[in-house]
C-alpha cells in the first residue's frame, strides 16, 4: 500500500555524469531544486544533492546532464563480502518494493580488493532476499534483463555504497531517438557540450547555432529542446513508477508543470550534413522530438556550407575522429553511405577527395567565410589546433564514452591563421580551462 513518506523529504541522491560534466551538473540541479552549500557537493563523476523524493522525480524528468538517479539507502566501511551481506540486510527494503516484484544487483568498483564482483553482487541479492522473507515469508525473483528494480553496489578499496534506481534505463534514452548513424552521439554529451559554450536560448537576443556535422541531429535536437523548454524525459518511463513511495498525482502534477512551460522558440537553430540520409535521420528524430519547427536541417558539405544566418554567432559540431567513423566533409558525394564502418587510422587522418586533410580546409573556410563566430569542436586530438592553424581560447576536458576529448573554443576572425613562433611547434598550446568544479577525466 502507497502512503505518505516522511523521510522522504531527506533523501541523499546521487546522479552520476560523464567525466568533465560534474560541474555543469551541479549548475543544472541548482537551476532546478534551489539547492545550495553542503546540500549540493560536487564529487568525481557525479553531484551529492541532499533533496525530495520530489525533487528526485524532478531531476529524471528535466536533468539533460545526468546519467541516473539514484536514492543513497547505506554506506560503510567493508573488507569482505560478509560486511557488504551486513550492508544490505540493515536496509528496509520493504518500504521500496515488495515481494512480488524482481530486482538486480549490479555493481561497480574502483580499487576493490575483492576478486569476484559477481560473488559481492550475489551476497548482496541474498540480503535483500532474505530480509523480505524475514519479514514476509516470501522472496523477491531476481530478473536480470528486465527487473521491476535496480539496486547499485558501489565499491572503493575500502567502503560501500548502496543505492536503488529512480531512472531505470539511462536519462540519454529521451525516447525520441529511433533513426541514427553508425557513430551516434550520447544526448546527454551533446547536452554538455551546449552547456560547456554558454549558449543561452532564452537570452534577450539568443545567437544562433549551428553544426555543419550534425549526423542524425542530436545537438541540434537537445539545443530545440531547451529553447521551447521541452523537458528531455517527458516521453519516457522511469523506474520510480514502480517504487512504492511514487503517487501517480504527485508524478502527473510534475508533468503537467513542465508541459505548461512549453514556449515557442526565439533561438535560431540550424544542422547540416554532406548525407542526406543523416538529414532524413535527424528531420524524423526532431518530429518525435517535437522540434521539427524549432529548427532547419539541410544536406551539405561542411567545407561549402555558407553561415546560415548573417547574425554571427556558434557553431558546434563533433567532426570524425579516430573511433568515429569517417563523417563529416566531402570524402567524394554521398561518402557515408559508400564508406559505411571505414575506420580512420590515428587520430584525426580524414580527407577529403582531392586528398587534402579535412580539418586544414575547414578551419580556411571558417576563416574566410564565418568571421565573428565562435566555433566549438570536440575532438581527442591535442595536436588539432596547430594542424588547423587556430588557436584555441578555452579546451573544456569531457568523455566520449571511454574516449579522452577536449571541447575545443576557436573565435573566428577573418585571415586568422595562426602561424608557429620560431622554435614553437603548431601543437603547442595554452593550458586547459575547465568549467568550476568539472574534473579533467583523466
Amino acid at each position: 500500500m502507497r502512503g505518505n513518506f516522511g523521510f522522504m523529504n531527506t533523501l541523499t541522491l546521487f546522479l552520476p555524469c560523464a567525466a568533465g560534466v560534474e560541474g555543469y551538473l551541479a549548475d543544472e540541479v541548482h537551476a532546478l531544486t534551489g539547492l545550495v552549500g553542503h546540500d549540493l557537493l560536487t564529487s568525481r563523476g557525479g553531484v551529492l544533492a541532499r533533496a525530495s523524493w520530489r525533487d528526485a522525480l524532478r531531476l529524471n524528468l528535466h536533468s539533460r546532464l545526468a546519467q541516473r538517479v539514484l536514492v543513497q539507502l547505506n554506506e560503510r566501511p567493508y573488507r569482505n563480502e560478509q560486511d557488504l551481506y551486513a550492508l544490505a540486510s540493515d536496509v528496509a527494503w520493504e518500504i521500496w518494493f515488495t515481494p512480488r516484484q524482481s530486482f538486480k544487483v549490479e555493481v561497480t568498483a574502483q580499487h576493490s580488493p575483492l576478486q569476484s564482483l559477481n560473488f559481492a553482487a550475489l551476497r548482496v541479492k541474498d540480503a535483500v532476499a532474505d530480509r523480505f522473507r524475514a519479514k514476509t515469508g516470501v522472496r523477491p525473483d531476481v530478473q536480470t534483463r528486465w527487473p521491476d528494480v535496480r539496486i547499485h553496489l558501489h565499491l572503493t578499496s575500502d567502503h560501500a555504497q548502496l543505492y536503488i534506481d529512480t531512472s531505470g534505463e539511462p536519462l540519454f534514452k529521451r525516447g525520441w531517438r529511433e533513426d541514427k548513424g553508425d557513430a551516434p552521439l550520447k544526448e546527454t554529451l551533446a547536452a554538455a557540450m551546449i552547456a560547456a559554450t554558454g549558449w543561452d536560448p532564452h537570452a534577450d537576443d539568443p545567437l544562433p547555432l549551428y553544426d555543419p556535422c550534425c549526423g542524425s541531429a542530436t545537438v541540434v535536437i537537445e539545443a530545440a529542446q531547451m529553447a521551447c523548454r521541452i523537458a528531455p524525459g517527458s516521453q519516457r518511463r522511469f523506474a520510480f513508477e514502480k517504487l512504492l513511495p511514487y503517487q501517480e498525482h504527485v508524478w502527473f502534477a510534475i508533468k503537467e508543470e513542465a508541459a505548461s512551460a512549453v514556449c515557442k522558440p526565439v533561438a535560431a537553430i540550424f544542422g547540416s550534413d554532406i548525407s542526406h540520409r543523416m538529414v532524413d535521420f535527424g528531420q524524423r528524430n526532431a518530429e518525435r522530438a517535437g522540434v521539427a519547427h524549432a529548427l532547419q536541417l539541410r544536406g551539405g558539405d561542411a567545407l561549402q556550407r555558407m553561415p546560415p544566418v548573417a547574425q554571427p554567432g556558434i557553431i558546434l559540431l563533433n567532426p570524425p575522429y579516430g573511433e568515429r567513423i569517417a563523417a563529416a566533409g566531402s570524402f567524394g558525394r554521398n561518402a557515408r553511405e559508400r564508406m559505411g564502418q571505414v575506420h580512420m587510422r590515428g587520430r584525426e587522418q580524414a580527407q577529403t577527395e582531392d586528398g587534402g586533410d579535412f580539418f586544414q580546409q575547414l578551419a580556411t573556410h571558417w576563416k574566410r567565410h564565418y568571421s565573428g563566430w565562435q566555433a566549438w569542436m570536440l575532438t581527442p586530438d591535442l595536436e588539432l589546433p596547430g594542424k588547423m592553424r587556430l588557436k584555441a581560447s578555452r579546451r573544456v576536458p569531457l568523455w566520449n564514452g571511454p574516449i579522452e576529448c577536449r571541447l575545443l573554443r576557436f573565435d573566428l576572425v577573418a585571415g586568422s591563421a595562426r602561424r608557429p613562433r620560431a622554435g614553437t611547434a603548431e601543437g603547442d598550446r595554452p593550458t586547459d580551462t575547465t568549467a568550476p568544479g568539472a574534473a579533467d577525466g583523466t
